[in-house]
Order: structure tokens, then sequence, then C-alpha cells
């Protein structure tokens, strides 16, 4: 099933588990500098706004009624990152674990591939959650990304223009696989004589609709582009092949919408455009840097070679980034896995 409700998307599996639930939402960050250089990571500055393409149906291009899902508001150049929830079970005191695809324009974000049905392996195409708690960009090194900015499409910024030739779907498309329910029963067993806390409420609003991509996009439509290069690290699957359920899966795509249509579009305005990188670094707010013990997967080969928007723009005479200077990071926070919400209580 799938929910949104609080400019948050809700994949849950009943059928399969009650725990076996991911929530995603889009945050709105600071554009890092294009530059070559490598930054930390930058912080949320809130949700984007989601609403159903539904909603809207009078005031849309056909072609994204069929594809279905959610829309949301982005400015050219503007970035953005995704977080991800897992469902948390009270019983086992686990999270349920899920695999998320994640493609741009229906390339891969991890390893630059078309998008194929399934879960790929042989490279990982989908990060792991809880173990992956968000992703900044497209995986371009092991240990490296290159953080997802918004351009529009038709103008050769965007990955799926450099590695198709053409603007055809932009936009996310996500697909969610949970563990099989007898692989979560047997690596996570009940835990017995604990107090333990609520995890989780993944029930979210009404089901929404979600089809096949099918016609080329519209002139409002944007397409996710390569920025910046950033420090994060797409974490390898620590679960065999066949404890995921690919019998289950639930999948959107999620338009992205230019914010200067957006208005006209749905009648209310856009976000303004969040702060740019040096004003933010200059107020000694603070940036951040994930330390995991899990193995990486190693960058997408298909993206090694991807060019920026900074390079791009450098080759066609624009200058499509605006306040693009590099800056330094005063306040850099380590941060490590969370163990969940739960708080164990032992004995009195």
């Amino acid at each position: 099933m799938l929910t949104m409700r609080h400019d948050q998307l809700s994949f849950s599996f009943p059928d399969v588990h009650p725990s076996a639930q991911v929530s995603i939402d889009f945050q709105r960050t600071l554009r890092i500098p294009d530059d070559d250089r490598s930054y930390p990571l930058p912080p949320g500055l809130g949700r984007f706004p989601l609403r159903h393409v539904d909603d809207f149906a009078a005031n849309l291009p056909p072609e994204w009624l069929l594809r279905g899902g959610v829309m949301m508001p982005m400015w050219q150049a503007e970035a953005m990152w995704l977080s991800f929830g897992a469902g948390f079970d009270t019983e086992r005191e686990a999270s349920y674990p899920c695999a998320v695809k994640i493609a741009a324009g229906k390339r891969s974000a991890v390893t630059g591939k078309a998008w194929q049905t399934g879960l790929g392996r042989k490279p990982q195409d989908y990060v792991v959650v809880p173990t992956q708690p968000w992703l900044d960009g497209f995986c371009v090194k092991k240990g490296f990304i290159r953080q997802f900015v918004a351009m529009p499409l038709g103008q050769g910024y965007s990955v799926e223009e450099q590695l198709d030739g053409e603007a055809e779907f932009g936009g996310l498309q996500i697909e969610v696989f949970p563990m099989k329910r007898v692989a979560f029963e047997r690596r996570f067993p009940i835990v017995p004589k604990r107090v333990r806390a609520r995890g989780w409420d993944g029930v979210l609003s009404s089901p929404m609709a979600c089809t096949s991509p099918l016609p080329p996009c519209s002139d409002a439509a944007m397409g996710l582009a390569a920025g910046g290069k950033m420090r994060q690290e797409i974490s390898r699957d620590p679960y065999k092949a066949d404890e995921w359920d690919t019998d289950h899966g639930v999948r959107c795509f999620v338009h992205l919408c230019n914010s200067a249509a957006w208005q006209d579009i749905t009648g209310h305005a856009p976000p303004t455009t969040p702060p740019n990188a040096r004003s933010y670094a200059n107020a000694g707010l603070p940036w951040f840097e994930y330390y995991s013990d899990q193995p990486a997967v190693g960058g997408g080969e298909l993206l090694k070679d991807i060019r920026s928007v900074a390079k791009i723009g450098k080759t066609k005479g624009e200058t499509p980034l605006p306040e693009n200077g590099a800056v330094v990071p005063q306040v850099v926070i380590g941060l490590a896995p969370r163990r969940g919400d739960e708080v164990r209580v032992g004995e009195m």
C-alpha cells in the first residue's frame, strides 16, 4: 500500500508483516558548490510539499495522470535529499528491513543503469533501509555522490539526458520491497520481558494509485542533474538475495514540477528559495559527517564519468548555478547509526 500524509510517502506491506513499512520524505537543503571539492553533508531544511497528481488533473498534462503518483515543486538549480524511516517491531525490538530502489529519469541513482524489474545484485541497484538513513545524490564513486540538483528537461543537464540522449521521463521513480516475513522473524526473534516503546505509525492517508510511466514529460517537468561532490557511502546489502520479497513491491512516480509553474497548477505559492551554502557556512551553522561500519558499494560504472551541471554549463557558455563559489564549513558534526527510538528497560 502506498499512502501520503504530511508531505511524506509511506510504503506499507500489511500482507507481509504489520511492521513492514518504509517512510520517505524529500528534504530541502543547501546546494553545495559544484567545484570538484568534496563537502560534508548539508542540513535538512524541511520537507518539500507533496501533492496528489489526481487532485489537479484539470491542470496537468495527460502523461502525468497516466503515471500517477505525487508531485512536488523545485526551483531550477535547487538541491534535495531523501530521508528514510523504517517500521519498528516492538516485540522484536528491531526495524523491519526493506530494499528501496531510487531512479531519476528511470536511471538508477546507485548504478546509472536503466530501470529494470526486481532487485539487481551485481551491481547492487538499491539501498537497504534502515541501514541507509538517507540518499543525497548519484553514486559516482565508492564513498562519494554527486548531489541531486533539479534542472529543466530538454537542455541536456539531467543524468537521464546524458545517458539516454533525450528527456523522456524526468522526475523520480521509487520502488520498495520488504524482507520476507520468515526471514525477518528468523533474524530478529521476539525479545522477552522487556517494556517496549511504541514504534513508528506507518498508517497514513488514503491509498494512491501509481501506474506505469508512458509518454514523454511536459514542459513543466524537471529532471535531476549531478551537482557538487559529497562524501556519502551507499551501504552494501547485508542480507541474502532470497530474503527479499520481490512479489510484494510497491512503486511510485514522483513528478518534479518547476516552482515557477507550481502556483498556476495548484493555486499555492511554492516554498521560497533556500539559503546559499556560503551564507550558511559563514553563519557557523553545522554540516554533518555520517560514520557507519557497513561495507560500501562501489560507484556506478555508468555514473563515474557523468558531467556535473557546472561542467555542462561551461561547455555551453552558460552559468546555470548561481552563487557557486567554494565554501569552508566551520562546524562539522559526526553522526553514527541510531539504535532507534526504543528505550530498553532493564530489571529493577
